[in-house]
């Protein structure tokens, strides 16, 4: 018997689950069934296929987020994950950069999201470190991209190290797109691997303007190392209102947000 291998794609119940589960850190089953108006069967089918994508950790009557800090759910499970709200994102993204100006674009999903929306743009001149990223523009006649030197990572075809760094430090482009592991609540940008951390913090310092493009998974979710804080992003794009207490912290920190239209 031939047995698939695939990462499941959450329906919207599903991706409210999680939602609900992040926003609180742990719930019960009871809870959860009553917030989302389903029966518990339901809820314990949803939060089975969950947890065995690793989206979800179970405990006895309830379920949490998954509570590594210190590595990243695969690629093909994180591409699935709020594939809708990634792709609004993107395309709000898209529709605030200019033709004709100079970009870089990091590790990550919603990245290669945004990428995908950048097909028709003319003149643009992007410099990456994510594989992905360069594919997807490549097919771009009408843009210049520009791949960074270093070690690629197999699990996600992102390049990182200190090649990648000293690579990036040449340039200083118009804006840095960027992706983010996890946002905590103290208003600092995590991820989970020190030497794409390295990368990333060299990017945002070598960029005019520093847009973050984060979904609503991203908030208040625990990663290892600090990337930056928020006071050093100029724009965040994502797909819902942020909750409780980032609206206070992004107007501290300045920053202007754009939720995606549904």
């Amino acid at each position: 018997m031939q047995v698939k291998n695939y990462a499941m794609s959450p329906n919207p119940r599903q991706l409210t689950l999680l939602s609900v589960v992040q926003a609180q850190g742990s719930v019960t089953v009871e809870q959860l069934a009553e917030t989302l108006g389903v029966t518990l069967q339901t809820v314990r089918r949803d939060v089975q296929r969950l947890a065995d994508e690793g989206l979800l950790a179970r405990f006895h009557g309830g379920v949490r987020v998954p509570s590594s800090t210190t590595e990243n759910i695969a690629h093909q499970q994180r591409e699935s994950l709020n594939a809708e709200g990634k792709s609004r994102i993107a395309l709000s993204v898209a529709a605030a950069v200019p033709n004709g100006c100079s970009l870089i674009l990091n590790i990550g999903t919603t990245t290669e999201a945004i990428a995908r929306t950048l097909l028709r743009h003319t003149g643009l001149r992007v410099i990456t470190n994510n594989l992905n990223v360069a594919s997807i523009l490549s097919t771009n006649s009408a843009c210049e991209v520009i791949v960074v030197g270093g070690v690629v990572r197999g699990r996600d075809q992102g390049i990182v190290g200190e090649a990648a760094v000293d690579f990036i430090r040449q340039f200083k482009v118009d804006i840095a797109l960027i992706g983010i592991s996890g946002i905590e609540a103290d208003g600092s940008l995590r991820d989970y691997d020190y030497r794409e951390v390295k990368v990333s913090q060299t990017i945002i310092s070598h960029a005019r303007e520093v847009w973050l493009a984060a979904d609503s998974s991203k908030f208040k979710r625990p990663a290892m190392v600090e990337v930056a804080t928020l006071s050093q992003i100029d724009r965040l794009f994502t797909d819902a209102p942020p909750p409780e207490p980032f609206p206070a912290l992004l107007t501290e920190a300045q920053v202007r947000l754009t939720v995606a239209a549904p």
